[in-house]
Parts: structure tokens; sequence; C-alpha cells
């Protein structure tokens, strides 16, 4: 299973002090997770994580949430990695 550890920050594209990183999981489902000053938690160095679909936006009806998930802690944001992962694989219909 991938962890918090596995993913790679690049600067954030709209914040020179913040950070994101994407990854896409077997089952089609990825995650997008950032720290910037205007995330929810960034502010306190905590991290965001948005659920990715298969093309690799944003979706909001996975068993996860129904939103972002603000102000995780890096163990938080593996756990929910890990939940991610665990999801049946996406429909690529």
């Amino acid at each position: 299973m991938k962890t918090f550890k596995d993913l790679e920050f690049q600067p954030h594209f709209s914040d020179e002090s913040g950070v994101q990183a994407r990854m896409t999981f077997d089952n089609g489902y990825g995650v997008s997770v950032i720290k910037t000053s205007f995330s929810y938690g960034g502010k306190q160095g905590l991290y965001e994580l948005a659920v990715l679909d298969s093309s690799g936006s944003v979706t909001y009806n996975t068993p996860i949430t129904e939103d972002v998930l603000g102000y995780l802690s890096e163990d938080e944001v593996t756990d929910n990695m890990i939940e991610v992962q665990k999801i049946l694989t996406f429909n690529l219909k």
C-alpha cells in the first residue's frame, strides 16, 4: 500500500510556499494532497486531501468522503490513502 512517504511533493501552482502531490492507484482512484496558506489546515502545517476519479478529477462520490478532507496529519493522510486504495476498482467504462 502507498503511504504519505510515497508522495512526491512539488511547489503548488498558486502558492509559492505551498506544496502539492498527486498519486493514482491501481484501482483507478487517486489522491491530491496539498498544504498551502489557503488549504484546510495549511496554516497549521496540516494537509488537505481530495479523492480523484480515473480521469484525475476530484470526485465527491466515494465511500471515503463527499468533500475534501482537511486538517490531516501525515498519519491521517496515510490512513485515507489506504482507504482510497481499498475502494473497488473504478469503473473505467
